[in-house]
């Protein structure tokens, strides 16, 4: 399997170059060759998460490893996670929910950052080189990135956090870590803002030593979809339902809802993808309107959902909407940064079958995190609920709400909601015990190089 970009100008690029490289030289986002298939018979008979992944990774992963050699990596990729069941489902009545906070922070994200430290670490081990983790988070991703990374010699990982309503649990998720490869590094700016630093590190890495590489952990990494890809093959195997697929799921980077779509083309019968987010609305503008314009960024009570600009989503309008058409693509995005993003009207009208979006604001969040309670007692975190509001909707297709992230993060929420989370996760506890070592730093490129610089 080869890869390329959806600007094409990068292409012809194995597993592993993507795997370092994250963004495409030409500013795009890596893409497989073709979709490969995934046999349904074969998924059917998976009992686990790891069967699906020893199904799924040999199609990307092909011309780089051998497949008795990856089948055996797969075994050691998710050793991180307390329980051994990856992914659980709580079953209602006409719909379920899949819990995909069982690792080692609690979210969703832990899926695609174990999968890809571990090969970055085994890629650079390879090649002798060490590699240089630089990301920004509004929430989830930095935590996931450091304890996936922590335990690599050969990688040092930066992570910016920005101001805003990141909960505490969130925050010393990654400042209480305490090992010499890892720094957390508070500045003073928005996702947005830290975003535009990580680009611009992105854009040259001369200030790195010649035995240094400068790595790619958020979701534009192709490494993390394919993990993603996994869980949606195992809800089909586990639920085993005769009815049609819905996956509603809560979305920031557009990073989730893509590999659901990745699945979708890869042979999983999915009738719908919902895309549900809160206040800060642009997918759901642009699925139920055609408008993808960025406007400023609101603070929500589902913080990692805070966001202007969704990074994945120029991978589904080169696919999807544009049938692959690079040139076109290049277009559009490069015209994004001064205007809004708006598709033909019939390329637009022609591909609204798959796709549904909902927006949710806090007040109807904090409800229907209030009916889970009391009609269910299930507890939901914000993003989860947010998902969870298609269940409650009249549908003809089985939904499965994508549990983003466990509600022990969000303890001041809760009590607010005067709910009492009994259910404690075992890896956030102890949290508020422990020191926190921040790094503080201004919300300025120069700042951010120049203590990468002189940490390495």
């Amino acid at each position: 399997m080869l890869f390329h970009s959806t600007r094409g100008k990068d292409s012809h690029k194995s597993f592993k170059e993507i795997a370092i490289q994250g963004l495409a030289s030409d500013g795009g986002l890596y893409v497989p060759d073709y979709w490969p298939e995934i046999d349904l018979d074969k998924v059917k008979n998976c009992k686990t998460y790891g069967e699906i992944a020893k199904l799924v990774l040999p199609a990307f992963a092909d011309g780089s490893y051998e497949e008795a050699e990856i089948t055996s990596m797969v075994d050691e990729i998710w050793q991180g996670f307390p329980s051994r069941e990856l992914v659980q489902f709580r079953k209602f009545n006409n719909f379920a929910v899949a819990e995909l906070f069982h690792g080692p922070t609690a979210a969703f994200k832990d899926f695609g950052l174990q999968m890809v430290s571990y090969f970055l670490h085994r890629i650079l081990k390879e090649s002798n080189k060490h590699g240089v983790i630089l990301g920004a988070t509004s929430g989830d991703t930095g935590s996931a990135a450091i304890h996936a990374c922590k335990g690599y010699s050969n990688i040092k990982t930066f992570i910016l956090l920005p101001e805003g309503n990141m909960s505490e649990i969130q925050r010393r998720q990654m400042s209480t870590v305490d090992q010499e490869n890892v720094f957390a590094i508070k500045v003073n700016g928005t996702f947005d803002d830290c975003q535009d630093i990580v680009k611009e590190a992105f854009k040259t890495d001369q200030y790195l030593p010649n035995n240094f590489t400068l790595l790619a952990v958020n979701s534009i990494n192709w490494l993390r979809i394919i993990a993603q890809i996994c869980y949606y093959f195992f809800a089909y195997a586990s639920l085993n339902t005769t009815k049609s697929l819905c996956f509603s799921v809560p979305s920031g980077n557009f990073g989730n809802v893509f590999s659901a779509y990745s699945a979708y083309k890869m042979g999983l019968p999915i009738k719908e993808i919902c895309v549900a987010v809160n206040s800060n609305d642009i997918l759901h503008r642009f699925f139920s309107n055609n408008d993808y314009s960025k406007q400023p960024t609101v603070s929500t009570i589902s913080p990692s959902m805070d966001i202007s600009v969704a990074s994945n989503f120029e991978r589904l309008v080169y696919d999807y909407y544009l049938d692959r058409d690079a040139n076109r693509c290049r277009e559009l995005f490069n015209a994004f940064n001064s205007n809004q993003l708006q598709l033909d009207p019939e390329i637009f009208e022609n591909k609204l079958n798959l796709f549904s979006s909902l927006a949710v604001s806090d007040s109807e969040t904090k409800n229907i995190i209030n009916y889970f309670f009391k009609e269910h007692e299930y507890i939901l975190d914000p993003h989860s609920a947010i998902a969870c509001k298609r269940a409650l909707e009249e549908s003809n297709s089985y939904v499965i709400g994508m549990a983003t992230a466990h509600p022990d993060k969000f303890p001041t929420l809760f009590n607010s909601l005067n709910i009492q989370i009994t259910d404690h996760h075992p890896a956030l506890k102890g949290l508020k015990d422990k020191e926190e070592r921040l790094v503080v730093l201004p919300c300025e490129y120069s700042a951010i190089r120049d203590f990468i610089r002189n940490s390495l």
